[in-house]
């Protein structure tokens, strides 16, 4: 048996408002067969640079149940309809159970995304592991349990090749931290009289801004998880060291389309560009998701990227990097 200690009972799934690729799983249910949950939601970089691990080894190990609790972190993430089109697009073929009233959650405890859980063939939850990294240890973790349970699972790790959203981060480079453009969790805000709260308000961008800083330009609407383009030509400048920049973002009426315009230190990218624009910096939101705008190929350093809004209605939630 394995020497791991004992963290629990695996608790109940009933709190589930939906189930992807797999009828409703119960935890009486799963007994006898070793368990991996993992927590996410799916616009979460650090999830998906998860994902890949995770994903394979769903495939490689038969013998192990892996559940994918999605839940939300923002409004839009609660629609089951961008659920189910996440679950398609990210390639998620594993159940997924949709969480979207926080009830699995809370009865595990959770309180990050990601999230692992080890729950062996006997219901306990015996190791668990939040956040990316340790993927070899987890995989270990993983043959202890299947073993445990009399199958045959090897020595050998998965061989991940992740590319696009899914590449892991420039962790050597990596000088910028998550940021929020709500009012609810923002920092280091420097347009002059800073955030207001739930009302229409017109913003600068100061002559200069420090690393990690950022402003907005324009006629927006700050609320608790996000600002809105109230007019077109509106933009964002953000102050950052990283090789990868990402903003959740979409349009904030569903089925219209908004227009932008992407530069690196008052340039188009170029080669930098990320998977959601081109060379010369443009792209459209026609959705609410992670988008990814920069990916550097060269030496990175401190630039100053811009994003503007050809058209009103952009809806921003947040920065990420990698």
């Amino acid at each position: 048996m394995t020497s791991r200690s004992f963290e629990g009972r695996m608790p109940a799934l009933t709190g589930a408002t939906g189930w992807l690729n797999s009828a409703p799983l119960t935890t009486e249910g799963l007994r006898g067969r070793p368990v991996l949950v993992s927590f996410w939601t799916y616009t979460c970089i650090n999830w998906l640079r998860q994902l890949p691990y995770v994903r394979a080894w769903s495939e490689k190990y038969a013998e192990l149940t892996v559940i994918g609790v999605h839940t939300p972190e923002f409004g839009f993430e609660q629609d089951p309809e961008n659920v189910v089109r996440a679950v398609r697009d990210l390639n998620v073929r594993y159940p997924v159970a949709v969480d979207s009233d926080y009830a699995i959650w809370r009865a595990f405890d959770n309180h990050y995304w990601p999230a692992l859980y080890f729950v062996d063939a006997e219901g306990a939850i015996r190791h668990h592991h939040f956040g990316e990294g340790d993927y070899e240890q987890s995989e270990a973790v993983i043959q202890e349990l299947l073993t445990d349970a009399g199958v045959e699972a090897g020595s050998d790790l998965v061989a991940v090749s992740a590319a696009g959203f899914e590449a892991q981060a420039d962790w050597n480079s990596l000088g910028s931290p998550e940021n929020y453009t709500g009012s609810g969790r923002s920092e280091y805000f420097a347009s002059p009289g800073g955030l207001r709260s739930g009302r229409d308000a017109s913003y600068a961008v100061p002559s200069k801004l420090s690393l990690n800083q950022w402003a907005l330009a324009g006629e927006w609407t700050v609320g608790e998880q996000a600002a809105r383009l109230n007019t077109p030509h509106g933009y964002l400048v953000d102050r950052f060291r990283a090789r990868d920049l990402h903003l959740v973002m979409g349009p904030a009426v569903r089925g219209t389309e908004v227009r932008f315009q992407v530069t690196l230190d008052d340039r188009p990218p170029g080669e930098d560009h990320g998977l959601d624009v081109d060379a010369d910096g443009r792209g459209r939101l026609t959705e609410q998701r992670l988008h990814q705008l920069i990916r550097q190929r060269g030496p990175i350093d401190e630039r100053t990227f811009k994003i503007t809004f050809l058209d009103a209605g952009a809806e921003v939630f947040a920065f990420t990097f990698g």
